[in-house]
């Protein structure tokens, strides 16, 4: 079980997992893989697929480095940067999954954010799974089940994951990556059990510092000047959150992609590997483009951390039991004094106003409306007191 040390919080997950890979198992031919953001899908999935590949357990660390670079010939992968998956990348997916494994015990075709696929996309899909070839696995990545097709869902094993305690993830970062306790600590809850920015936030003081604005930026606003001042600054933080991170991813995977083709870093690529870092080149150029988008989110996320922290503390005064119920658990905790300092001023139904704006605005961001009116709409909304106009 040591191949499923890193998975954090997925005791009974990793140990269906272990069984059904194991060389005596009989996985099922599909796959579906639940649970919130930050609870670590991706990651599971694909070491997942790493111990199925593998011929024995002695070959999966050796078959997870490529799979984690993605040059494994027995494994697959659907994903997109854009909102929806496109129906001809999951035509060419479909055709792959009748290959025979190359070198492996199955083939392995991974899609992450499979609820990004439209009806018709889907229906590609769902044809493969009903016909499914004798020694592909099929592994799909989804927050929730309701969020595929009910046909599809029928052909799938599911595994529902949940969502690790910040006790579990700073106990990872404190033991694994040797992060400060103290700073694990801060680095899980702040970001609020999700792990891989847990992982951020812990060991990029950049990122800290720029969540650290964020919450700064928001805390500030007190006239419609300042709203929408704090839109456009907060729409630059996330600018440079998502380049910094595309920066840092792109430089990790080109230098796995290097290593499993056998080069040294920053070696010539001999011509008839080029295609490969091509097309790693394409996903990367990809992923950019929706890099934006998702820094605005995040800083959508840190916020409603705020306003929840700011909803339950004034809940809390507006009980009036005299001190007799247990403090709050703030997320924003370095920020108390002002958390209560609003408490006061807005009361319980303006805060809830608030966590409903921020909530709004994350609806609308994922229907593709342009990030800065999305922010200048949610903090004239705020500064309103959450009222529409």
């Amino acid at each position: 079980m040591d191949f499923w040390a890193e998975i954090v919080g997925q005791g009974e997950a990793t140990r269906i997992l272990h069984r059904a890979a194991a060389a005596d198992g009989a996985p099922a031919h599909a796959w579906l893989i639940t649970g919130p953001p930050g609870s670590g899908r991706s990651n599971l999935a694909f070491r997942f697929a790493a111990a199925l590949i593998a011929r024995d357990e002695s070959e999966r660390e050796a078959v997870w480095a490529q799979v984690r670079a993605r040059t494994h010939p027995d494994l697959g992968v659907l994903t997109t940067q854009k909102l929806l998956i496109d129906i001809r990348a999951a035509r060419d997916i479909v055709t792959t999954a009748h290959y025979a494994p190359a070198e492996g015990r199955y083939r392995v075709i991974v899609i992450e954010d499979a609820d990004r696929m439209p009806e018709r996309t889907s229906n590609v899909l769902l044809k493969a799974l009903e016909e499914p070839p004798e020694r592909t696995i099929w592994i799909l990545c989804a927050p929730s089940e309701a969020d595929l097709l009910p046909t599809i869902r029928s052909r799938s094993r599911s595994l529902r994951l949940v969502t690790p305690s910040a006790a579990e993830i700073a106990g990872l970062l404190h033991e694994r990556d040797g992060i400060d306790a103290e700073a694990a600590e801060r680095a899980a809850r702040l970001a609020q059990s999700h792990i891989g920015m847990a992982r951020r936030l812990a060991s990029d003081p950049e990122a800290m510092q720029r969540r650290d604005r964020t919450i700064g930026i928001a805390l500030s606003v007190g006239t419609l000047g300042e709203a929408m001042a704090a839109a456009a600054s907060l729409a630059g933080v996330a600018k440079a959150d998502a380049d910094a991170l595309t920066e840092q991813l792109d430089a990790r995977e080109r230098e796995d992609a290097m290593r499993s083709l056998g080069l040294a870093p920053g070696a010539a690529i001999p011509p008839q590997m080029r295609a490969q870092m091509r097309a790693l080149e394409e996903d990367q150029k990809r992923r950019a483009t929706r890099s934006l988008r998702d820094g605005i989110d995040r800083i959508l996320t840190d916020l409603l951390s705020l306003y929840r922290d700011v909803l339950l503390t004034a809940l809390l005064s507006e009980a009036g039991d005299g001190g007799g119920a247990a403090p709050v658990e703030l997320v924003n905790r370095e920020q108390a004094a002002r958390v209560s300092e609003l408490a006061e001023g807005w009361g319980a139904r303006r805060a809830l106003a608030a966590v409903t704006a921020v909530e709004t605005a994350r609806e609308r961001l994922g229907r593709g409306i342009t990030p800065a009116l999305v922010l200048e709409a949610l903090f004239a909304r705020l500064l309103a007191g959450g009222d529409r106009a």
